[in-house]
């Protein structure tokens, strides 16, 4: 970067289904300058690259001429490039799951000591998650219950629902119950390809607390919910329809059975979350800003999904 450009040097290694939306929002990003596309598939890259107006690099070049990278390729790849382009003092946004081991996650949170290691957990960054952390002020929440489904769909087939679906949920419920669990069960099973395509855990916090995390990518239906149970009452979420309403003490809509409480309601607008999501990355390497979901974060959502999927295997967690 020159000394008078500003913009953050970004190249983007993966440009599949969703690396391809990654280029697209960095070359619309008036703080970045993409710089280059790669990808193993070499007509990909070149057919990305002529749609963002850059240029389709070998990953070695492309970290070579970046200030930053973003890793999109398959999960099983995530280490490799994600630890090439930190020895090379790049700054680093890898896709969720932070990698397919925690040794390897903990190689990248070792090697990316004074650069930028953010994992994308797109949810933190939605609309719909921030109305659920502003609703749930007051009281304590005992337990949580997600739901994801979607119908099939042959892509991300290389990792388990869990590590494709729930690790969202995951990393949702270890924000908001501020600790790790205690324990796992979980049971889940192979429908439509090699690895479980459902799954359902069960996690156990101290002091009680619990939650059911269930997560299809078989369903007959999108269907995605939340629901808070805690000592102040319980929150429902909906968020296909953008809607939530919790009963609570206080609460403005009169509830009869149960004098002195009441149903607040609230919706929201949707906002590009990937935009958020990349311009908080963008944000913290040009401008220092706390990155919102560091190495950490996604080790320990990678921790539970990992102890999840040996449950499912029949291991123990």
């Amino acid at each position: 970067m020159s000394a008078s450009d500003t913009r953050l040097a970004l190249a983007i290694l993966g440009v599949g289904h969703f690396g391809r939306f990654h280029a697209l929002k960095a070359a619309a990003n008036p703080r970045v300058r993409l710089i280059g596309v790669a990808d193993a598939d070499a007509a990909r890259a070149a057919t990305v690259a002529a749609e963002v107006g850059t240029a389709a690099l070998a990953p070695d070049a492309a970290i070579a001429a970046a200030e930053a990278v973003i890793i999109a390729a398959p999960t099983r790849f995530h280490h490799g490039l994600a630890m090439a382009a930190l020895a090379a003092g790049r700054h680093v946004f890898i896709e969720k799951p932070i990698a397919a081991t925690l040794d390897e996650a903990d190689a990248l949170i070792a090697a990316a000591r004074g650069r930028v290691l953010q994992v994308g957990h797109i949810e933190r960054f939605s609309a719909a998650f921030r109305a659920v952390v502003s609703a749930q002020a007051g009281g304590r929440a005992l337990s949580w219950d997600a739901v994801r489904a979607a119908p099939f769909r042959p892509r991300s087939l290389d990792v388990s629902v869990v590590l494709d679906l729930m690790i969202h949920d995951i990393d949702l419920v270890l924000t908001l119950a501020g600790e790790e669990p205690s324990g796992i069960e979980a049971v889940g099973a192979a429908v439509a390809s090699d690895l479980p395509d459902f799954a359902v855990a069960r996690l156990r916090f101290a002091g009680g607390r619990a939650a059911v995390i269930t997560a299809s990518r078989v369903s007959l239906a999108m269907e995605r919910r939340l629901r808070v149970l805690g000592t102040e009452g319980e929150m429902s979420v909906n968020f296909l329809d953008r809607s939530l309403a919790v009963l609570r003490r206080g609460g403005a809509e009169p509830v009869a059975a149960m004098p002195g409480h009441g149903i607040d309601r609230a919706t929201w607008t949707d906002h590009d979350s990937l935009e958020a999501e990349q311009a908080a990355f963008v944000g913290a390497c040009l401008d220092g800003a706390p990155v919102v979901v560091d190495g950490a974060a996604g080790r320990r959502a990678l921790k539970v999904a990992l102890a999840v999927e040996a449950a499912i295997a029949g291991g123990t967690a």
